[in-house]
């Protein structure tokens, strides 16, 4: 919303000098720090709130982003301190990463002095905006301090059995020496030395999520006030599957191997089958490669299918290759029909049994490889309405439901009924003494791997002895601290290399040992830092149980989409995790996610196609006549589409130079209004002009409050109403997180006031409203709510007022429409006071003119008044 439309100021508010954001916002912000304002108390008895924004990287400058991801957070922390709650709004830094390790290479720097100089520097950008942050609990996951208790949990989970080591395929990158994870694998190659990635088998340490994956799942449906979408996307990736384990006889034995399993979430399609697929990696695969006749070839073939990577999405987007191993296996509903079994480069050896069979007409993945090779396809489901005679598939597959065709015995039958009978006759069936088949249910989560290569991590604090195995570093021990000084000259973990770091006693038999150099996922550190704000100065513990029950789940949690999956999953694992180790007593970690759209900007391209940041633009004209053009150069700049933010196109706004510009208020107003929260915001200069302007209103309104001396009157009716009407909507919509009403009702409010002033509103209505209007902005422009607050003469600072009480009585309107019908057919609205009775009714309806258009001067036959409802007339 603009202001375009704001009436001009009165020559006695242009008298009054203009609000100065730079003198006010660090002036209240020093206040506010001096009183402790923000400094949330465990043992305060009112009830509690607990509002968190994801915690930010450390990569050395807030973006314009985070302005608008804090201030959300932020006007919910401060209108629920208002209404009397005991607020948690805290912050911190997720400060591990590869992007430190890649600056100490590219800067000749310690990683550790590169994160606290962008801490320093990012710490002070988000207190220019006015956070009400509990700035005392702060708290950094490269700290000691906080790993030292990640530390600890991972021992604990350890010794509950939900930490296991093992061999795992990664993406290794044999230039750089280092596991990469499947992100930073691009067209198969390393995304920073540009080499072949290759898969290699790594002994890895694995957090057990699996062991959670039925709770996981289930407890998303008691998750009401997380997006839908969200708790969609988490349901696909735990991926839980009702199917049917199917075992299928090699024809002719090999290397001691005389059958193959399959999972299946579709066994009413098995008449369909053309083929079977296994992994490269399945053990007969990989006894077809050392012995088999075309052993050289399969090996060869292995090969290529490593290089595509780990990844899921690289696996279903690559070109589907088989290789034909010339072994068959019998079909399990007809022996005598023998089916081609390929290894496949689609196929995962992690998912299932790492063996599938290939139905190509109904499903797309089987039916590409099919027609790659020749296997042909046999449609088996046949959609409701179609002919089954003329029902073919030729190169889109049919997934969806209908009738069985094609398939024997189960002819005719639903695909529901088809699964039953299907897993019923082989549950019953013999192979080689076992039933052919056994009903499973199958998850998609794999357990989390944790292991990685690097220094800037949390150091696994295991002990690797030749005689005693892997050996917990004792608890008095912690935590493993990373060594002080590094280097980055050779590829690889410089933690291998640290021989006076890496080499120790065992705990155990003491001999000589070595460290494990394997560091954290940095996905652990940001999976439990919102417990350990509950008490951040425990020293001995990770978290203290009674308090971390208290202030558990986060009430609101707010941030980016990106982060619907891996993010909350591996946080809703870990406070599982941690009630099982007895840490904590709670199992979901966010009652409440919102998760916000991003900020966009136009882009801009010089002539050389060179990209050209927004500051360095001027434009000339509106609408579709506006051009832009560089500053320096005063050459015409294209300009192009609205894009998110980025760094690599150039259309990234400061938010320190919108705040020197404009002060920390507008910046947050424009965020909080442009579009509703959860949508992309479009950042336009012309959008924070208007909220500028907005702030100088506000400000001269409120000074116009305190001259106010009018009559009175319907003007005070007026506006009281008005204000009343605008404190109900705005606290309802901050409750919704729909900060972008609030603003159309604050406006509304601005207007009503405005108008209520030049109607002679008395000093008590205007004072009022004026009260109401700071307090309502106060959550959104502190700053500026603070500095109106002292003029209007407010008791204390604004940021520890009570919120206003709404006036019922004012919310009622003394008028209702009714609509009116006659003969059952709408012909108008009346409006009558709300108290009239119904001959007063009954006569308003007869007076409209469309009523006695429709009467042609005929009395109605009856009159029908319904109280507060319609009116109904029978001619």
């Amino acid at each position: 919303m603009t202001d375009s439309a704001q009436p001009l100021p009165t020559a006695q508010e242009r008298q009054h000098e203009r609000y100065n954001a730079k003198d006010a916002e660090p002036r209240w912000q020093q206040a506010w720090d001096a009183a402790k304002l923000f400094e949330t108390k465990n043992d305060d008895p009112r009830p509690k709130y607990y509002v968190l924004e994801m915690f930010p990287y450390p990569s050395g400058r807030i973006h314009i982003g985070h302005v608008r991801n804090y201030a959300m957070g932020d006007v919910v922390a401060r209108y629920k301190r208002a209404k009397g709650h005991n607020v948690l709004h805290p912050m911190g830094w997720d400060a591990f990463g590869l992007p430190a390790e890649n600056a100490a290479m590219e800067r000749k720097v310690n990683p550790r002095d590169w994160t606290y100089a962008n801490i320093a520097t990012m710490r002070g950008q988000l207190q220019s905006m006015g956070l009400s942050l509990d700035w005392s609990r702060e708290i950094a996951t490269c700290d000691p301090g906080y790993y030292k208790h990640q530390q600890r949990m991972f021992l604990d989970f350890l010794a509950k059995g939900l930490v296991t080591r093992r061999t795992a395929k990664v993406n290794w990158d044999p230039v750089d020496h280092t596991v990469l994870a499947n992100e930073q694998v691009i067209d198969g190659r390393g995304w920073r030395s540009g080499a072949l990635v290759e898969q290699r088998e790594l002994t890895q340490w694995f957090f057990k999520i699996t062991d959670f994956a039925q709770d996981l799942h289930d407890a998303l449906d008691g998750l009401e006030r997380w997006p839908e979408k969200v708790r969609l996307m988490q349901r696909n990736w735990i991926g839980r599957s009702e199917g049917l384990e199917v075992r299928f006889a090699l024809t002719q034995p090999f290397a001691g191997t005389d059958e193959l399993t399959v999972y299946t979430t579709r066994p009413d399609t098995l008449f369909g089958a053309k083929f079977l697929a296994i992994s490269v990696d399945h053990p007969l695969a990989k006894a077809l490669a050392e012995s088999g006749p075309k052993a050289a070839e399969l090996q060869t073939f292995a090969e290529e299918c490593r290089r595509i990577g780990t990844a899921q999405e690289a696996i279903d987007t690559a070109e589907k290759l088989g290789f034909d191993t010339g072994l068959t296996v019998r079909h399990p509903l007809d022996p005598s029909w023998a089916l081609p079994v390929f290894v496949a480069n689609f196929v995962l050896m992690e998912y299932g049994t790492g063996a599938v069979f290939g139905c190509p007409a109904h499903d797309q993945r089987d039916l590409d490889f099919s027609n790659k090779y020749g296997l042909g396809n046999t449609p088996v489901v046949c959609p409701e309405g179609q002919d089954p005679a003329t029902f073919v598939i030729t190169d889109t597959a049919y997934d969806g439901d209908g009738r069985m065709i094609h398939s024997r015995f189960l002819d005719g039958m639903t695909t529901d009924e088809a699964f039953k009978t299907v897993a019923d006759r082989l549950e019953g069936e013999m192979l080689a003494g076992a039933p052919v088949a056994r009903r499973k249910v199958q998850f998609r989560l794999r357990d989390w791997g944790v292991s990685r290569q690097r220094y800037w991590g949390c150091p696994i604090p295991i002990i690797h002895c030749d005689a005693c195995g892997p050996v917990p570093v004792p608890v008095d021990d912690l935590p493993v601290k990373l060594p002080d000084e590094v280097s980055f000259d050779q590829p690889g973990n410089p933690l291998e290399r640290d021989h006076a770091w890496r080499q120790v006693p065992c705990p155990r038999c003491g001999q000589a040992a070595r460290r494990e150099t394997d560091t954290m996922d940095t996905f652990v550190d940001s999976s439990w830092y919102y417990a350990r704000f509950t008490a951040p100065w425990l020293t001995d513990a990770p978290t203290d149980r009674k308090t971390v029950d208290h202030w558990l789940a986060v009430d609101q949690y707010i941030g980016g989409v990106e982060h619907a999956i891996l993010h909350l999953l591996y946080s809703r694992f870990f406070m599982r995790a941690m009630q099982a180790t007895g840490w904590a007593g709670v199992s979901e970690p966010f009652a409440g996610l919102f998760t916000q759209g991003m900020v966009v900007h136009e882009t801009y391209k010089d002539p050389a196609g060179a990209w050209v940041p927004p500051a360095e633009i001027r434009f000339e004209a509106q609408g579709g006549e506006r051009k832009a053009f560089h500053v320096k150069t005063g050459l015409a700049v294209e300009i192009g589409p609205t894009e998110k933010m980025s760094k690599s196109k150039k259309n990234v706004v400061d938010p320190d130079d919108i705040i020197a510009s404009y002060g920390a208020d507008t910046a947050r107003w424009f965020m909080l209004s442009d579009s509703p929260p959860e949508r992309d915001v479009i950042w336009t200069e012309e959008g924070v002009q208007g909220a500028a302007r907005f702030v100088q209103r506000v400000w001269r309104l409120v000074h116009g409050a305190t001259a106010a001396n009018g009559p009175g009157g319907t003007a005070d009716a007026t506006l009281r109403k008005a204000a009343h009407k605008a404190l109900a909507a705005v606290g309802e919509d901050i409750e919704r997180l729909r900060f972008n009403r609030c603003v159309a009702h604050i406006y509304t409010l601005a207007n009503a006031l405005d108008e209520g002033l030049r109607g002679g509103a008395s000093a008590a209505a205007a004072g009022e409203a004026a009260r109401i209007l700071v307090q309502l902005i106060a959550p959104m422009m502190p700053h500026l709510a603070e500095e109106c607050w002292r003029l209007l003469g407010g008791e204390g600072l604004v940021a520890e007022a009570s919120w206003p009480v709404v006036d019922q009585a004012l919310l009622v309107e003394d008028e209702i429409t009714l609509p009116v019908q006659i003969n059952g057919k709408k012909r108008a609205d009346v409006t009558v006071p709300r108290d009239a009775d119904a001959k007063a009714v009954e006569a308003a309806t007869l007076a409209l003119e469309p009523v006695q258009r429709a009467l042609e001067g005929r009395a109605p036959k009856k009159i029908i008044v319904v109280p507060g409802r319609i009116v109904n007339l029978v001619v």
